[in-house]
């Protein structure tokens, strides 16, 4: 699997705009008006925190002054944006600062702005805000690489799914890391219990960036192969892992979603560049993993601004897998993360497993966290609006 970084640049959006208006010169000082400056700040909402769901209410305020001083109070202040609406749309100001609310059904960037009129001058400030589509529940996607035995993990994913029916748990079978000649009686039996129990199940293939370490016949060959050996029954989708991300590879992935789809098109297609691709890569996967790697790296994900495209996606297009995750503690606090605006995730991992990226060391994927039926009882608790469960 692709343990490659997301690193994000972050712009800083205008939020004051000044407009000076200076008299010209004459003979005499005293006929000169004084320069008036009126400048407006939109205050709220922060530009740290401006994701939001589409159709929520959004508050929103902006402060005013003329030449430094706050406006009086009653100047009306008016709100407008390209897609929305705002009550009320000319609040007027109190303390120099006017309120309204915003309620929008556009999903993606959308500029606000506040304008006042004051004694002949004007301004205004523009910010943006982006909004997601309504989210739907998390889902567990669990990197399942690990050989099922008697005793393995598969018969904990298999219980876990029994238990809570209520959380979607997909597992990724790959057997041989995805090369095999015949189907395996034991993973055979472990995706026929684990359906049985209520998961859902991905045959893993490897595409090797497109960069031609596999040719499409191999793949094409390889996704034949499970689901001749190891049945439709079983096999609900493909997750796609090593995906590019770069334009140039589109068409070869393309070829790939169309090859799967024209099989079955309920067949659903997970892609995993490991980071996020450009935006037409939503076009050759049903969703995609647009973050892989640890912890502490998933705190400073944010796709504003570059990568905003992804607001206009509901949560289950774009998967997180988190590994390095080392308490129960950190898995919730990744968790809420992934479910947040801003991260807008739909399905979701995390292990205390380690892997070192510079190094190569770790298999994060080899075994369930130690705190699986944590993990489990915390998308279930999320899904449903109630507490959390204590670690």
């Amino acid at each position: 699997m692709s343990h490659a970084r997301l690193t994000l640049c972050l712009c800083a959006l205008p939020l004051t705009a000044f407009l000076t208006s200076c008299g010209g010169s004459g003979g005499g000082a005293s006929d000169t008006p004084a320069p008036s400056t009126v400048a407006v700040q939109i205050t709220l909402p922060t530009a740290a925190d401006n994701v939001f769901t589409a159709g929520s209410p959004i508050a929103v305020r902006a402060s005013a002054s003329v030449n430094g001083a706050l406006v009086a109070d009653g100047t009306g202040v008016r709100f407008s944006t390209l897609s929305g609406d705002f009550s009320p749309v000319a609040p007027s100001s109190r303390g120099g600062v006017a309120s309204s609310t915003l309620t929008s059904k556009a999903t993606g960037p959308l500029p606000i702005s506040a304008t006042i009129s004051e004694t002949g001058k004007s301004g205004s400030a523009t910010q943006t805000i982006y909004q997601r589509p309504a989210p739907a529940r998390l889902e567990i996607l669990v990197p399942a690489y690990f050989y099922p035995s008697t005793a393995s993990d598969w018969n904990r994913l298999a219980t876990s799914a029994l238990a809570n029916p209520s959380v979607t748990i997909t597992a990724i079978l790959n057997p041989n890391n995805g090369i095999f000649t015949s189907a395996d009686a034991n993973f055979t039996r472990a995706g026929t219990q684990f359906v049985a129990a209520g998961g859902k199940l991905l045959g893993y293939v490897f595409t090797g960036y497109g960069k031609g370490s596999r040719t499409m016949t191999d793949i094409k060959r390889n996704i034949d192969r499970y689901l001749q050996w190891y049945g439709r029954e079983r096999i609900s989708g493909i997750f796609l892992d090593e995906m590019a991300s770069e334009s140039a590879k589109l068409d070869f992935y393309q070829e790939i979603y169309n090859y799967i789809k024209a099989i079955d098109p309920s067949l659903r297609v997970v892609g995993n560049p490991g980071m996020v691709p450009v935006a037409d890569y939503a076009g050759v996967a049903d969703a995609l993993v647009s973050f892989e790697g640890t912890a502490a790296d998933y705190q400073k994900y944010d796709p504003r601004p570059q990568n905003a495209w992804l607001y206009t996606y509901a949560n289950p297009t774009q998967a997180m897998l988190a590994h390095n995750t080392a308490s129960c503690a950190a898995m919730q606090t990744a968790m809420q993360a992934a479910a947040s605006p801003r991260n807008n995730a739909g399905l979701v991992y995390a292990t205390d497993r380690e892997f070192n990226f510079a190094t190569g060391v770790g298999n994060p994927w080899s075994a369930l966290p130690v705190y699986w039926d944590a993990l489990v009882q915390t998308v279930d608790a999320m899904n449903n609006g109630t507490s959390l469960p204590r670690c």
